[in-house]
């Protein structure tokens, strides 16, 4: 494998880091550190992808050869299925190396907003949307990220008809980027005594978080009205007025926040929902614009598109935009997804590889940072 430009430097920029790391004064700046060790750490990936590349060169051609110039019949059949088998191992880290030198999305990094909603299907959906609820938790979870509920509209029967979830944590949007879209769910709902099975649906939305800095919202582009909280709360909740709803004129879009009993707090989480929301709606209209470019993706991110169906009843899960199939429901409902969502990953960077022209930011998310709608 030929040395690209973009190998080079990297390459090239792995010894300067491996250098820089020794210095004894670097972790006085922890901030420095951190991010110098987490450069370092992406950088020795591609460094020790490359070093298993060049490793094979050698072996290889000590095989063709013998295979070549060797008399024995038993002998060549030997060296031809050991040429045979470093050569499959020589493409497979050369595919390896190929994904690692894609440039990384700046957004991949970034926090995220989730917000879940049920659509077709009632309670069941409702249901199904609490179920989904927890299974992102429990993924959460498992790495070490901040869950944090935004807003609720809680169900009698224990549903979510709308809940909006803020995660934090390291490549939170790498990890939950292509779960935006509509999730069906097949399956004999509790209440239902006949045990036919029902469809449901579930709409999720991932934004990744726009910082303060990122976007610009004018305080004369905002009404706030504030007012008591209604559904079912504990003591105060309907006393006060700590509801919130922000609404932003230019755009028309709206947020309403009530679960802290805080009106400053409910303030806060509605203008980072905000936030999200007006920088997906800019970044929609930016993607709309090179929609062609894009038709080889791992889906659209609509969330009007349908992306997976979970059947209950053969436990299993598809994901329809890369046609995989996992008969291991019960474990993805759990929160052991890393499977589905590294299959999403991989097929997003192959199809980058394929395009024209292979950005990180044509993967269906938004590119930062973002103007603010103008009015």
């Amino acid at each position: 494998m030929e040395k690209n430009e973009r190998l080079v430097s990297l390459l090239r920029r792995y010894e300067e880091v491996s250098l820089l790391i020794q210095d004894p004064n670097l972790v006085k700046d922890q901030h420095k550190y951190r991010d110098m060790m987490k450069e370092y750490a992406q950088l020795s990936a591609v460094a020790a992808a490359y070093e298993e590349v060049t490793g094979l060169a050698e072996p290889i051609n000590d095989a063709k050869t013998l295979w070549q110039h060797e008399k024995d019949p038993e002998m060549r059949e030997l060296a031809k299925e050991e040429m045979q088998n470093l050569e499959s191992l020589l493409q497979d880290a050369e595919d390896r190396l190929k994904l690692l030198l894609i440039p990384k999305d700046p957004l991949d990094e970034k926090n995220i907003i989730m917000e879940i909603r049920a659509g077709t299907g009632g309670d069941e959906a409702a249901l199904f949307g609490a179920d989904l609820f927890r299974m992102y938790a429990r993924f959460a979870e498992t790495k070490h990220w901040k869950f944090e509920i935004m807003s609720s509209n809680e169900t009698e029967l224990g549903g979510f008809k709308e809940i909006i979830i803020a995660i934090s944590g390291n490549n939170v949007y790498e990890n939950l980027r292509y779960e935006s879209g509509v999730h069906r769910v097949q399956r004999v709902p509790a209440t239902e005594a006949s045990g036919r099975i029902h469809t449901s649906a579930v709409t999720v939305a991932v934004l990744p978080e726009a910082d303060e800095t990122e976007i610009d919202i004018r305080p004369e582009d905002l009404r706030i009205d504030v007012m008591r909280a209604g559904g079912p709360g504990g003591q105060c909740v309907n006393t006060t007025d700590s509801a919130v709803r922000i609404t932003h004129i230019p755009s028309g879009v709206t947020v309403h926040c009530q679960d802290e009993k805080s009106q400053i707090k409910n303030k806060a989480k509605a203008m980072r929902i905000l936030r999200a929301r007006i920088y997906e709606l800019e970044a929609a209209k930016a993607h709309s614009e090179r929609a062609e470019a894009r038709k080889n993706q791992v889906g659209s991110g609509d969330r009007s598109e349908r992306i997976r169906t979970y059947n209950f009843p053969q436990n299993r899960v598809t994901d329809h935009r890369i046609n995989l199939t996992l008969y291991k429901l019960d474990l993805i409902m759990q929160g052991g997804v890393e499977e589905l969502f590294d299959a999403l990953k991989l097929s997003a960077k192959e199809a980058l590889l394929k395009s024209d022209q292979p950005e990180p930011s044509q993967i269906e998310a938004a590119p930062a940072p973002l103007p603010v709608l103008a009015g």
